[in-house]
């Protein structure tokens, strides 16, 4: 990380700038000579005036130039600075220097970093106790500690994090200051809603998952996701014909930007439980007739392009501005990853830290300008290139899940072949071959019944079921 100064020479043009009246903190600096001991004095007059983009650096200097944990006072500034810039500009911070700090907001982002890590136990110790309720990194917090015990196998203390989450998160929606505040509590709930029926399906509870993934508004930015897994859970219910119906609402307009490989994958394998093989073949010749190139295709681009996130960053920044490259699954995938809430999240802090720049412009003295707009570039530069990153990883994440994919219609196409074969020798030509009929339909209480025309209706989609018939009796 760049070294950041602040000469005795700006400190001094600071408090000219201020006047005569100037905050003891101004006095502080002038004193202190513009060492790093000064720089927290600097950030909170910085926050005054919302310049938090730009107060970023001189914070990350202090905590790495020092070898003792800070002050409650800076852990203090560090938790408003996180809270309004986001986790993703300290993470990149090593965690021996965030261990220097008690902030809340850091302890978040650490335990994260553990539970990456695999490393579950550290990160509930790291959880427990350490972030006090109502702390704006609270819900974030509770939403980890519940998928930390989904995957330990622990379902019920997932379920009671989760439960905790979603009604610190509304509580915290109520007061929420901005926006884009309103909108990362919002979607941390609705995680934590299908936190709940995630960790159900994990524990095989399988019928209680079923109701509990209905409690997600259609309006929700996760909700195009959870169809898939739905879909999962009906089909180890073995509700194929529902399976089916899930599946077949990404067929609707409004849900083309949804890049899930696995979607096709699943269609294929739900249809080879019903023994409709022509169907299942049907799926995995389109499977491999629409990815097999194109896949190949974006793979080069990604090597070509290596880890120029400055170059991911303007590609998204594009395709957003409604400019398209001619490779169909490419742009697909971008249309996906500029939905996604982590992707917005990073955008909109980056639109929050450019707000700073005609700020900081303002100053009238411009050597104490010069020094503030090198740490807001600095800032927003690296902003920019956590942008790139993700835009990045998520095309490289969507390459490896096509590849496994690929595998799985291998397999697939050739279990088809197998059963097709054994099946033609217990074949009865006196059976009925109707390919629907409304008996095969199964609902529960929360579930109603009304027939499709053909058209998607916004309030339908994720609704409609298939009424076919196994043939594997046939």
């Amino acid at each position: 990380m760049k070294k950041i100064s602040t000469p005795f020479l700006l400190v001094f043009l600071l408090i000219q700038s201020v006047g005569a009246d100037a905050p003891s903190a101004w006095e502080e600096l002038v004193r202190s000579r513009g060492s790093v001991s000064s720089y927290p004095l600097a950030v909170q007059e910085l926050l005054k005036d919302d310049l938090y983009f730009t107060a970023i650096p001189y914070l990350k200097e202090y905590l790495s130039s020092n070898n003792k944990r800070v002050s409650k006072g800076v852990d203090s500034l560090i938790d408003r600075v996180v809270t309004q810039v986001g986790v993703r500009q300290f993470e990149v911070l090593p965690n021996s220097i965030l261990a220097r700090t008690n902030a809340d907001t850091i302890q978040y982002i650490l335990a994260k970093k553990l539970f990456r890590s695999g490393k579950y136990q550290e990160a509930l110790r790291k959880l427990n106790g350490t972030i006090e309720r109502d702390h704006p990194a609270k819900p974030f917090a509770l939403q980890l500690e519940g998928s930390i015990f989904a995957l330990m196998g622990k379902e019920k203390s997932a379920v009671a994090a989760f439960q905790n989450c979603i009604a610190e998160s509304k509580k915290q929606m109520n007061s929420a200051s901005s926006e884009n505040r309103l909108r990362q509590l919002s979607i941390n709930r609705d995680y934590c809603i299908v936190g709940i029926p995630r960790a159900e399906f994990a524990g095989r509870s399988y019928e209680d998952a079923s109701l509990s993934y209905l409690e997600l508004s259609k309006d929700s930015y996760v909700w195009p996701e959870v169809l898939f897994e739905e879909a999962w859970n009906s089909f180890y219910l073995k509700d194929y014909n529902r399976t089916l119906g899930k599946l077949v609402t990404y067929k609707a307009p409004i849900m083309r930007f949804v890049f899930n490989p696995e979607v096709e994958v699943l269609q294929a394998l739900t249809y080879m439980e019903l023994c409709l093989f022509d169907d299942a073949r049907s799926v995995v010749d389109g499977f491999y007739e629409t990815y097999q190139e194109r896949s190949l295709a974006v793979k080069r681009f990604l090597k070509k392009y290596g880890k120029n996130y400055k170059y991911f960053y303007l590609l998204a920044k594009s395709k957003r501005d409604g400019k398209e490259g001619g490779n169909s699954l490419l742009n697909q995938l971008l249309d996906s990853v500029l939905k996604d809430a982590a992707f917005l999240e990073l955008v909109e802090s980056f639109n929050i830290g450019r707000d700073e720049i005609e700020k900081v412009k303002a100053i009238r003295n411009p050597r104490m300008r010069k020094v503030f707009i090198s740490n807001l570039r600095e800032s927003l530069l690296l902003q920019r290139d956590l942008i790139g990153a993700y835009v990045r990883k998520s095309l490289h994440l969507a390459m490896d899940q096509l590849d496994k994919s690929f595998e799985g219609m291998t397999y697939i196409k050739l279990e088809v072949l197998g059963r097709a074969k054994q099946k033609l020798y217990f074949a009865s030509e006196s059976e009925s071959r109707s390919r629907g009929n409304v008996r095969y339909i199964k609902r529960n209480e929360k579930q109603y019944f009304w027939t499709f025309n053909g058209e998607f209706w916004a309030d339908e989609l994720g609704d409609y079921v298939f009424s076919l018939k196994s043939e594997c009796g046939l």
